[in-house]
């Protein structure tokens, strides 16, 4: 479901500029991120038509030896689109904010149940979750016709940026704890 959301995302398909090549490789990227979002929160509908995956406040910097246990499932997802992955990631770190929140990695609903507010309720679910711990929450997004959905949700745009080297266009978010 998450590839499908993201068949057409900016910066997905930045990492894979070939959309055969996108939709081949990006199950196999979801299925690891959702994975790695394992400790935080994955807030899924019962039928599987949206999701939020969520990062805890101070989720620690992962170790060399977790890096070494992804690094080949990682690379035999991403292929030669690694150099542009590692843009996008370094970039998205670089603009993160430095206070402990919430952080809304990834919010997909399946194309055919966009527009049900199915997306809207998974990521009210999350921010309660945050508002539950008192610290804000934090997103970006490469979509600019998401910005208006999550400021209806209480972000605000806290940046514009681009990724380096013809990359997509970049909002952060930004939702003041409760």
């Amino acid at each position: 479901m998450l590839a499908r959301a993201f068949a057409n995302d900016p910066a997905m398909s930045y990492i894979f500029p070939d959309p055969r090549d996108r939709a081949k490789r990006l199950p196999r990227l979801f299925a690891l991120l959702f994975d790695a979002d394992a400790p935080g929160l994955r807030l899924v509908t019962g039928d599987a038509q949206a999701a939020t995956l969520w990062q805890r406040p101070g989720t620690p910097q992962a170790s060399t030896m977790d890096l070494l246990r992804q690094a080949i499932p990682l690379v035999g997802a991403l292929g030669f689109a690694l150099p542009r992955a590692m843009r996008v990631g370094d970039a998205l770190d670089a603009h993160a904010p430095p206070e402990r929140h919430w952080y809304l990695h990834i919010a997909g609903v399946d194309p055919s149940q966009q527009g049900k507010g199915l997306g809207g309720a998974s990521i009210r679910d999350g921010l309660a979750r945050a508002a539950a711990d008192g610290v804000p929450a934090y997103l970006e997004t490469a979509t600019e016709s998401n910005v208006a959905l999550y400021q209806s949700l209480g972000f605000a745009v806290t940046g514009e940026w681009h990724v380096p080297k013809g990359g997509p266009k970049f909002w952060s978010m930004l939702r003041a704890a409760d």
